[in-house]
């Protein structure tokens, strides 16, 4: 067996691992491929036993979500590294090399993301996660390469090996020690946001986390769970378990209370052009996250926590008053 096992989570996948199983098992000769089914009922199971026999697929009875259907899946497994992968991903030739390289000669490195760059538009970063990820003080994700919804080119303008915050859950590779010493994914997040919660908590005991530009992916993006109230839902719900369980005490109240301000204002907006579906997401994500906030406390670590968990105080103010759409625009971290 191999030290790194590239782990694919999949959930009625079949069309996305037909076009994209071939070029990941060609271009990642360091590391065993194994599927990571979450309980499909298109027949995936069936055709990986007849068509890939050498590669091990893992079978869930249901769809546990992304958080609980790794840590299951993982469960079984033994590597020196895991590389999570989404099913819609193209990788390039050699991309793991510089990624090992990386853990090899940087001990307190636990988490690596290679570039994420768009499937449909090579030249360009891809929405989830680009060149690496950071937060603003309120807990809203941005990128190196992404703004809000602006998409930069790719210029190699981030290629440097960079220190980050955060590394996208579409692609990313993690010490096997590292995620069961943090008890791995939240499985109460579901889907989306539990990667960002897994590398603050990371941080918070002394790891961290890296973009590598000299290795590039490919993600279609929205390939498991397109654009919908749901995905709204389960964004603003996440991000709010993730402020309240990693925040120090000091500065819990007073940051969660602006974010429920300023998510009340995105629920305005949508219900002033008449998107009801996502204003009740915002609704019910909020409602969500009040009746499980003692679960959320139970998770809150005694030791002191990081306080300059923040690049930016705003980046809504940053785009749309100081009218900063690019991340090289956003000159120094504030602290």
């Amino acid at each position: 067996m191999k030290r790194i096992g590239i782990i694919i989570l999949n959930h009625n996948g079949l069309n996305l691992l037909k076009k994209f199983l071939p070029n990941i098992i060609l271009n990642s000769p360091e590391a065993d491929v194994v599927i990571l089914d979450n309980g499909s009922s298109d027949n995936t199971v069936l055709w990986l036993k007849k068509n890939y026999t050498s590669i091990r697929c893992i079978e869930l009875k249901k769809n546990y979500g992304y958080a609980e259907g790794y840590n299951k899946g993982l469960k079984k497994l033994d590597y020196d590294y895991y590389a999570l992968l989404n099913n819609d991903l193209k990788v390039s030739k050699g991309w793991l090399s510089p990624l090992i390289e990386e853990f090899k000669v940087k001990n307190k490195v636990a988490i690596i993301q290679p570039h994420i760059l768009n499937y449909s538009k090579k030249k360009y970063f891809e929405y989830a996660g680009a060149a690496g990820g950071f937060l603003d003080k309120y807990g809203y994700p941005f990128c190196r390469g992404r703004i809000l919804n602006i998409l930069e080119k790719d210029n190699g303008q981030y290629n440097n090996t960079s220190e980050v915050f955060w590394a996208s859950g579409a692609c990313f590779l993690i010490r096997k020690k590292v995620f069961w010493e943090l008890g791995g994914f939240d499985i109460d997040f579901f889907a989306h946001q539990e990667e960002i919660d897994l590398c603050w908590r990371a941080i918070n005991e002394g790891h961290k986390v890296l973009s590598v530009g000299s290795s590039k992916v490919y993600h279609i993006g929205g390939g498991t769970l397109p654009p919908s109230p749901k995905k709204i839902y389960l964004n603003h719900r996440n991000s709010l378990f993730m402020l309240y369980k990693n925040l120090p005490i000091r500065k819990r109240v007073s940051t969660i209370a602006i974010r429920l301000i300023l998510d009340g204002f995105i629920g305005i907006y949508y219900l002033l052009t008449l998107q009801l579906s996502k204003t009740y997401a915002i609704v019910r994500a909020h409602y969500s996250f009040y009746k499980n906030s003692k679960i959320m406390t139970s998770k809150r670590k005694k030791r002191v926590l990081i306080s300059k968990y923040y690049f930016r105080k705003s980046i809504f103010f940053d785009y749309f008053i100081c009218r900063k759409l690019y991340f090289s625009d956003l000159t120094k971290k504030i602290e």
